[in-house]
């Protein structure tokens, strides 16, 4: 299970093998930096255990030169960059969907499988640079060097190579300032800020470029969306979306759901998310959406993190439920209900987040 040891006892763990994890919900707005402990988890297989000494990433496929790189030579030959970047789970408040209709075989996160962090490592642009990218290359592909049930290759996924050569794509060997943790990629990792947590694909193996995006199980078949009126002994795979970036979302930290509080002032807090967009505007009512109250949006903005909202609301005595809207840059929002999203996967749940509270 890598260095799980080193996590917070406080974290919801939904499966031991493979290590599948997320913190208390409020623990997330202690600070707009997720510290190493507090982190979620997503596996799909066991983590593997890595010697650097001999670890090389490979370089390969639509290439004018195949390269090996070592941590050093990663190190040493590339200028380090820094991102701070949010990663979200697809799954992300999965459980909102499984309450509307069962869905089965899937981890039913709550709203705290995201966590932003200071990651540190070579420009993929620039290895790519290094390694000379032939003109029919379209895509980057990545492969880890965990043992995956689903695809004897190992997990792996694809981005498009207008995406992999933009700046804040990197290979991280560093996490927060540390060497990433083995539960976290150790000892390499790429990391696609604005993209769903599963194209940052943990222990790369290789990285390759090719015309067509991965074949790999995760891209060509989990990880894709279908409407509501799919099921999924009916999907045709070949039609889903490609999961890309996480759209607009706003989630309530605090208070948590079924807590009792005096009628009065309360303070709400909690984040908001829009991939590579910023947030420009978080709603809060106090009364399922009846009346609205504008939040304040707290710390520095990043271009490809969460923002921290608060909100001061008046409570009436008795149960009331506390709501959360978001309107991200493009304009985009939020739905209402979360059956017009409902999918049999539970991906990307963003319906207006919704916390029901005792008021005496």
């Amino acid at each position: 299970m890598g260095d799980v040891s080193a996590k917070d006892p406080s974290m919801l763990v939904h499966s031991a093998e493979p290590y599948n994890a997320a913190p208390p919900l409020a623990s997330l707005r202690a600070s707009p930096i997720t510290p190493i402990p507090l982190f979620f988890v997503r596996n799909h297989g066991t983590v593997p255990v890595v010697d650097p000494a001999p670890y090389r990433l490979a370089v390969t496929g639509l290439v004018d030169r195949e390269l090996r790189l070592s941590l050093e030579s990663l190190r040493r030959e590339f200028v380090p960059s820094t991102v701070t970047a949010t990663l979200q789970c697809a799954g992300n408040r999965r459980r909102e969907l499984h309450a509307v209709r069962p869905i089965e075989g899937e981890i039913p996160w709550d709203a705290a499988a995201v966590g932003t962090a200071v990651w540190t490592g070579a420009s993929l642009a620039e290895v790519l640079r290094a390694a000379g990218v032939r003109g029919a290359g379209r895509h980057v592909l990545f492969v880890g060097l965990d043992a995956v049930a689903a695809d004897a290759h190992g997990f792996g996924g694809s981005v498009p190579l207008e995406k992999a050569t933009s700046p804040e794509v990197l290979l991280a060997y560093e996490m927060n300032g540390s060497p990433l943790p083995p539960v976290h990629g150790f000892p390499l990792r790429v990391v696609v800020p604005g993209y769903i947590g599963a194209r940052s694909v943990k222990w790369l193996r290789s990285v390759a470029v090719a015309a067509a995006p991965s074949e790999n199980y995760f891209q060509a078949h989990a990880y894709k969306l279908f409407p509501p009126s799919v099921r999924a002994h009916t999907a045709d795979w070949n039609a889903g979306v490609t999961l890309t970036g996480p759209p607009v979302s706003a989630v309530i930290c605090a208070p948590r759901q079924g807590q009792r509080l005096r009628a009065g002032h309360l303070s709400t807090t909690g984040y908001a998310f829009a991939g590579g967009r910023q947030i420009a505007r978080v709603e809060v009512s106090a009364d399922g959406g009846v009346h609205w109250e504008t939040a304040r949006l707290v710390g520095d903005a990043h271009p490809w993190a969460w923002r921290f909202w608060e909100a001061s609301l008046r409570l009436r005595p008795g149960r009331q439920e506390i709501v959360v809207r978001a309107e991200d840059s493009g304009g985009a929002g939020q739905p209402a209900d979360p059956a017009a999203v409902w999918n049999f996967k539970g991906y990307v749940n963003n319906a207006w987040h919704r916390v029901t509270v005792e008021v005496e």
